[in-house]
This record gives structure tokens, sequence and C-alpha cells, in this order.
């Protein structure tokens, strides 16, 4: 335990606060990606089905877990609450984009979606050992409850 408080220490410490607007960004996007996976669920569940040799009930239950984690996980990641975690519930549906869907595709393509998936995965991993950051809701709260 000491070893992860001092692990949140030092992200909290090694924060700049230019890198908040590359949060909120990710969140908006991360937003928007489950709005747009939402609305389209039947495409993903029978892209998946191609990739993956699981149950239909097994297929939905990933794609409402897609869903679910990236409009939750990209509020709280635009808030800048619980970030860590958002960020930890986003990082198994990047990697198995990157691995199940995105593998046949070429990677410097302008605008390739697996060099989207792999920028939006290793900013996923910047924010889960940095955290919230100075402009987040999280820090409102504590310097409220300091004063």
């Amino acid at each position: 335990m000491n070893l992860i408080r001092r692990f949140e220490y030092w992200g909290d410490k090694h924060h700049p606060q230019w890198l908040d607007i590359f949060r909120v960004l990710l969140g908006v996007f991360l937003f928007f990606k489950g709005v747009q996976f939402l609305n389209n669920m039947g495409v993903m569940i029978n892209l998946m089905s191609h990739k993956m040799s699981f149950g239909s009930f097994i297929l939905v239950l990933i794609g409402h877990y897609i869903v679910s984690a990236h409009i939750l996980g990209g509020l709280l990641i635009v808030l800048g609450v619980l970030t860590r975690f958002a960020c930890l519930i986003q990082i198994p549906i990047l990697i198995g984009a990157i691995v199940f869907i995105n593998s046949g595709q070429e990677l410097l393509h302008p605008f390739s979606e697996l060099l989207l998936a792999i920028v939006t995965l290793i900013l996923l991993f910047y924010f889960l050992i940095v955290g919230n950051g100075p402009w987040s809701f999280s820090r409102v709260v504590e310097s409220a409850n300091k004063k």
C-alpha cells in the first residue's frame, strides 16, 4: 500500500497544467467514441463475431462493456474524477482494438485507426500514472476542503 501512495504522490507532483488539456480532449474523444459505438452496436458486435469465437451473449456483454466504459470513463476523465480508474477500465478495450480489430491495417496511413488507437493507449497509460492534474474537479474539492 505504501508503494501505491508513493506512486500517486509522484504522479501528483510531476503533472504540468497544460497536459490537462490533453486529458480533457482524451475524455471527450472516448465519450464520443462510446456514443458512436452505442449507435452502431450491431455493426460492432458483428465485427467482433468475425474476430472472436465467443457466443452471442458474451459478445453482447463485451459490447455493452465497451460502450459503458467509453461513455462513463470519458466523462470521468473530462471531469478529472477517478481518472486512474477510468484509464484502467479503458486500457483492455484499447489493447483489444489494437490486437484484434486493427491488426490488418497499415500503421502509416494518414489518420489510421491503428495509429489513433496506439496514441490513445499511450495517453491512457500516461494519465494512469500521473492522475488527474491541477485542473480537475477533484482538486477543486480538495482545495475547498482544506479551507
